[in-house]
């Protein structure tokens, strides 16, 4: 395995031990790569590893790694080529909005929590996803937090905030309002609008231990961007969902 094929596998999560047999493998094999393109970081290899290479990292067939491809390039994540190898579609994630109109307490009062615990604040690149938003090799604050409802979590939030806007946030902020509130209200930004794209994904095992899953069930993935009035992106949020614990309810006045 070559050097940049190390380092993709390094950031791969395995599958379950023993493989789970309630989803196809195949499918495990595809939820474990699309993982990794989503929370990518900007400079990383956009080459994945050779169907040999990630067939012996999966301890599966050929055939099943080239089944969970294709699956991929179905869904225009991934292009192939032939003697080229598989590579990560750089647009993979700009897909067509469809648009809602709401105010800010509207969202603000979908991401009230009971509670909320802020597990780390620091600063590192912006994910893959996020990285036309805030530039190549971006430095921004990230904070991670865990979300509770009836003593259990709930959710796992991941904030990628601009370093001029992190300095206006208090740790005991995060402890007792969701980001939205904060930054409106907090930290004084006119907000313009957010854009949010929700899908499932098969949960990892990090991921599964933060929220008490088993790591191949389905949660649901919020992939948020927030605005401020000069269209400037304030917040980038990548909050996972136990699917057990969150239910997307939409009412729409057709009047």
């Amino acid at each position: 395995m070559t050097a940049p094929e190390s380092s993709i596998t390094a950031m791969l999560s395995p599958l379950p031990s023993p493989v789970s047999g309630r989803l196809p493998v195949w499918y495990q094999v595809s939820q474990s790569l699309r993982a990794y393109i989503v929370h990518r970081s900007t400079g990383e290899p956009t080459r994945l590893p050779t169907e040999a290479a990630l067939a012996r990292y999966y301890g599966v067939s050929v055939a099943t790694v080239r089944q969970a491809l294709s699956t991929l390039e179905a869904e225009g994540l991934v292009s192939r080529h032939r003697r080229r190898g598989t590579f990560i579609n750089p647009r993979a994630y700009e897909p067509r909005p469809l648009r809602f109109l709401g105010t800010a307490d509207t969202v603000v009062a979908q991401q009230v929590s009971e509670e909320s615990r802020l597990l780390s604040r620091g600063t590192g690149p912006a994910p893959a996803v996020f990285a036309a938003s805030f530039g190549d090799d971006a430095e921004v604050a990230v904070f991670r937090r865990l979300r509770y409802e009836s003593g259990e979590p709930s959710s796992y939030a991941e904030n990628f905030v601009p370093l001029h806007v992190a300095e206006r946030i208090a740790d005991d902020d995060l402890a007792s309002a969701p980001m939205t509130m904060v930054l409106r209200d907090r930290a004084g930004l006119e907000l313009g609008r957010i854009e949010n794209i929700l899908e499932a994904q098969r949960s990892t095992p990090h991921l599964a231990d933060l929220l008490g899953t088993e790591p191949d069930e389905p949660i649901l993935l919020s992939t948020n961007l927030t605005f401020d009035t000069d269209g400037r992106v304030v917040d980038a949020a990548l909050i996972h969902y136990r699917g057990d614990r969150f239910r997307f309810a939409l009412s729409l006045d057709l009047a």
